[in-house]
């Protein structure tokens, strides 16, 4: 490990670099860290020495970083700025004072703001905070509370309870739905605009993956649409910009509104479902606890929107 104060000699001497270059003024910085003017100069000579550099160019009643004293600003500004933020981060784990839900920005607009109202008013005293990410973070070393994934249900670091199995069919504007010819079949999907969910980090399922699940071995168009969040992918499906993906759990309301039309006689479940999720390692608050129990209390009804159909086997 290298040694900084080799060099730096003392972290203060640091500080008051900063405040200086800060300032534009070895005066104001002496009154913003309360010591005296000839402090600041001090330091900063001594720093200078141990450099081997002159860090500001001085005149009268003015001070000018030279480009060293400028490349070792940046560097200091930014060293300080991430201590600010590790120790905003340590506080805010040891604080009690609110719960953060990560998801997609999907789940938090189509199935947690239409329900928010609901839980601050049932639960005025518990400050959630919603937290949209196209990652899955680490519970155990992060300052979230609980999140939602996709998945098996099982994962090593986190407690996980079972939202809403993942069901897919495709929707589209009712207007597109409508006047779609040529869909008395899955295989007549192949002709319509598609648009495609691209996720950068997150896996999910593809066109040609829900093409497989009902035997069309015909692979997709490349054409169409292509999106890398869920939200934008509904908000253009509603737009009457082709077809998608319907994920259940988000968009039987959206059927239900008539926001958009559904061909839910071609749902395919995929084995997966979406869980909230908690660390195993760090103890949910009482907040938290109340919002965990909350979230689950909400999770059925949306399955009973689903006409019953056949079993459809996953993709292969």
């Amino acid at each position: 490990m290298r040694k900084p104060w080799n060099h730096l000699t003392s972290p203060r001497h640091l500080v008051v670099f900063e405040a200086a270059a800060r300032c534009g003024s070895f005066t104001l910085a002496a009154d913003e860290l309360n010591v005296q003017q000839p402090a600041v100069s001090a330091s900063i000579k001594q720093l200078e020495t141990n450099l081997g550099v002159a860090l500001f160019h001085r005149s009268h009643r003015r001070i000018d970083l030279t480009n060293a004293g400028k490349r070792l600003f940046a560097d200091v500004t930014r060293a300080f700025e991430l201590l600010a933020d590790s120790a905003t981060s340590i506080r805010q784990t040891n604080s009690n004072d609110h719960v953060t839900l990560n998801a997609s920005s999907a789940f938090n607009n189509y199935w947690m703001l239409p329900k928010l109202r609901e839980f601050q008013t049932s639960h005025p005293a518990v400050d959630l905070r919603l937290q949209s990410s196209d990652r899955e973070p680490d519970l155990s070393l992060e300052t979230i509370s609980l999140a939602v994934r996709l998945g098996s249900g099982t994962w090593p670091d986190c407690e996980a309870a079972l939202l809403a199995d993942e069901i897919i069919y495709p929707v589209a504007a009712p207007r597109v739905m409508q006047s779609a010819v040529n869909l008395r079949n899955v295989p007549g999907l192949l002709s319509q605009r598609l648009i495609h969910l691209e996720e950068p980090i997150r896996q999910r399922p593809s066109w040609e993956q829900w093409f497989r699940a009902f035997d069309v071995g015909e692979i997709p168009p490349r054409s169409g649409l292509r999106l890398n969040d869920y939200a934008l992918v509904l908000q253009a499906a509603m737009a009457g910009e082709g077809f998608a993906f319907g994920w259940h759990h988000l968009v039987a309301p959206l059927v239900q509104q008539n926001l958009l039309a559904a061909r839910t006689d071609w749902a395919w479940k995929t084995g997966n479902g979406f869980y909230l999720v908690w660390s195993k390692t760090k103890p949910l608050t009482d907040e938290a606890q109340v919002v965990r129990d909350w979230i689950l209390s909400n999770r059925t009804g949306a399955a009973d929107l689903l006409p019953k159909s056949p079993t459809i086997p996953a993709a292969r």
